[in-house]
């Protein structure tokens, strides 16, 4: 395997309530592949199955908590050793006792190690099982006044890359005849135009082909809709990723989902895609009919 370039391996592991879980999705986000609740024994096999089924560039992360209990001597030998042959990063999640008490209250969880003592004993035998961990790691983050925002933003900056950190835009037609995409957190209504299913040379044809794409655009209120509502778009995609929100679906309707809302996908993806975003156009119900 020499010559080869090995993606980044990342082990996440902390205090039960300070965010591991947070962490390992903003991990996903980024395009990390993640194993949650992971014995540390099996570090190396999870590695190796990675880089067979998906290549050894695939940045990887796994999160270890302390149920994984005698196994973390397992885990400082292999991260020592270097023995999954890729750069590893042993990230660790700290918070202030008072408030990760407030956080399993909250959430109504015993804590792991608890016992039939008080929370308060749980979190004192987890950190001294943590300590050495705590020690050795290569970034700690202290998440007891961060928000769940705030700690998305600091994961983003210590392993995103440009890519991974831009927004990913999905603009896809649907027809209403079919219901609502259950995902889209943005719905246009492209009935208000004109549909070419009634021209009998446009019917046989959809919204991706360009005779039917022109006539959508020529006619009557849809360049004044496509200058209005892109900007929008653009708008809330920025506030998105100020909130740590990197997925964003953009739903476009009409009858079927042949012709105009066809058509208007496309265009909104090509300004969208001119803007800078990541974006791909897909037709839920193109081919339906």
């Amino acid at each position: 395997m020499s010559g080869e370039r090995h993606g980044e391996l990342v082990v996440v592991t902390g205090m039960t309530g300070a965010g591991r879980s947070t962490a390992a999705k903003e991990l996903e986000d980024l395009g990390f592949y993640v194993v949650d609740n992971m014995p540390p024994s099996l570090l190396r096999e999870v590695v190796r199955l990675v880089d067979e089924s998906r290549g050894t560039e695939q940045p990887i992360a796994v999160v270890v908590d302390v149920r994984s209990g005698s196994f973390f001597q397992s885990l400082q030998a292999n991260l020592a050793q270097g023995a999954t042959g890729r750069h590893a990063t042993l990230l660790f999640l700290d918070c202030a006792d008072d408030v990760l008490v407030r956080r399993q209250d909250a959430a109504r969880r015993p804590h792991p190690l608890q016992g039939s003592g008080r929370l308060l004993d749980g979190l004192i035998r987890e950190r001294e099982v943590l300590a050495d961990l705590r020690s050795d790691a290569d970034l700690v983050i202290d998440t007891s006044s961060l928000n769940v925002h705030q700690l998305t933003d600091k994961i983003a900056e210590a392993f995103g890359t440009p890519d991974a950190m831009r927004l990913k835009v999905t603009v896809t037609s649907f027809g209403f005849k079919y219901g609502i995409p259950v995902d889209a957190d943005f719905v246009a209504d492209m009935r208000f135009l004109p549909n070419p299913f009634w021209i009998p040379e446009l019917k046989p044809h959809t919204g991706r082909d360009r005779d039917v794409a022109t006539y959508v655009m020529e006619q009557v209120g849809a360049a004044e809709f496509l200058d209005g509502y892109v900007p929008v778009l653009e708008g809330v995609a920025e506030g998105y990723l100020r909130e740590g929100k990197r997925f964003m679906t953009v739903a476009v309707g009409c009858t079927g989902g042949k012709h105009r809302s066809v058509a208007m996908t496309e265009e909104i993806a090509r300004r969208l895609l001119a803007s800078g975003y990541d974006v791909q156009a897909t037709h839920r119900d193109l081919g339906r009919e």
